[in-house]
């Protein structure tokens, strides 16, 4: 006797909608508080990061934005116009780009991250402290068991000829 086939998971309930909407909720907080500053969420990603490193390789920045290369390339050039990042290649290849932020991207960041800090606090009070650190636990439990699962998979796949 054969299992009854199981009815899919509505769209709207699969987990990579869930995440997209709570996602977009959360990036509605933020949005105008960087539109006001002239940035897009892209652009934040990469000032925040950069505000953190004295520099970093074009492609590991793009993992660390989570932004693909022609994407980001793109953002690059823009900030760059506006003076808010530099770029430069290594000595030893030019090939490899290297940017760092700016004093006026620091300056932007600056001026701000108090506003992107206070919307991230009342997201954290309407849905509560302890179940914000319970989300972000499990997220990213979710992540490490997700990232080392598709390591071990890629372990066991045959070498190619």
């Amino acid at each position: 006797m054969t299992p009854a086939p199981r009815q899919s998971t509505p769209y709207a309930q699969t987990l990579p909608v869930m995440l997209m909407r709570a996602r977009e909720a959360v990036a509605e907080r933020f949005r105008p508080i960087f539109s006001a500053h002239g940035l897009t969420e892209q652009q934040w990603r990469v000032l925040r990061v950069l505000s953190g490193v004295a520099e970093v390789e074009v492609m590991a920045l793009a993992r660390l934005v989570f932004l693909r290369g022609p994407s980001l390339s793109r953002i690059l050039k823009d900030m760059t116009e506006r003076g808010l990042i530099s770029r430069r290649t290594t000595a030893n290849d030019r090939r490899i780009g290297l940017i760092s932020i700016t004093p006026a991207g620091k300056a932007l960041i600056a001026e701000t991250a108090p506003e992107a800090l206070k919307a991230g606090l009342e997201v954290s009070r309407l849905f509560g402290q302890a179940r914000m650190d319970q989300l972000q636990a499990l997220l990213g439990e979710l992540e490490a068991v997700l990232v080392q699962n598709t390591a071990r998979a890629e372990e066991t796949l045959p070498a190619a000829l």
